[in-house]
């Protein structure tokens, strides 16, 4: 009597006949596969902007820490000087010591012999830095210029319309005629304004 197979096994035939079914078959693609990802590369280093410099220029000093070049800013602007000797606020004892040349020359500039545009601008350089200085009185030497048409030189018609522009008029408290000992219609003696201490 033959021996009673058990419950799910096969026999020898039914396991060789799987066998040669298997060597014949073709394994089917596979289906909704999605392929893996690939491995993140690392990031390359961004270029620099060239908006952005490497290196952010310094900030420039405050205005208090920068040297002051420019001349002394002058006072707000006064009447012209119409009547020489003679200005608003100057006493007339002082206006009499400018006239008769008493008052002590602190400094002088001789313009006689420059052309208009050198002297107005030597003019004003003085002005400003006699009044920087805190000078008192100086001299300005025009020259006479009797050769000029009209007898009178075009420097010494010039300097009294100067000293009234606004560049000079704040720093000048008044003008006049030099005596003769100082050059006499060819100067002027010219009265600058007393220098205002700064707050400290």
């Amino acid at each position: 009597m033959s021996r009673r197979r058990e419950r799910g096994t096969l026999s020898d035939e039914d396991t060789e006949l799987w066998r040669r079914a298997m060597r014949e078959a073709v394994p089917l693609p596979a289906k909704n596969k999605r392929p893996s990802p690939p491995s993140p590369s690392p990031p390359s280093p961004s270029p620099p902007s060239s908006a952005q410099p490497a290196h952010a220029p310094e900030p420039p000093p405050p205005a208090a820490a920068r040297k002051a070049t420019s001349p002394p800013a002058p006072p707000k602007p006064a009447a012209p000087i119409l009547e020489p000797g003679r200005a608003p606020g100057l006493d007339r004892r002082t206006a009499d010591r400018l006239r008769r040349g008493l008052l002590p020359i602190d400094a002088r500039i001789d313009l006689h012999g420059m052309i208009q545009a050198e002297a107005h601008g030597a003019l004003t350089e003085f002005i400003h830095d006699s009044a920087s200085a805190g000078l008192r009185c100086v001299l300005v030497i025009t020259g006479r210029g009797s050769r000029s048409a009209g007898g009178m030189g075009v420097l010494r018609a010039a300097v009294p319309d100067w000293l009234n522009r606004p560049v000079c008029r704040g720093f000048v408290l008044a003008f006049a005629p030099a005596q003769p000992r100082h050059g006499g219609d060819g100067a002027l003696y010219v009265l600058l304004r007393r220098k205002r201490p700064r707050n400290p």
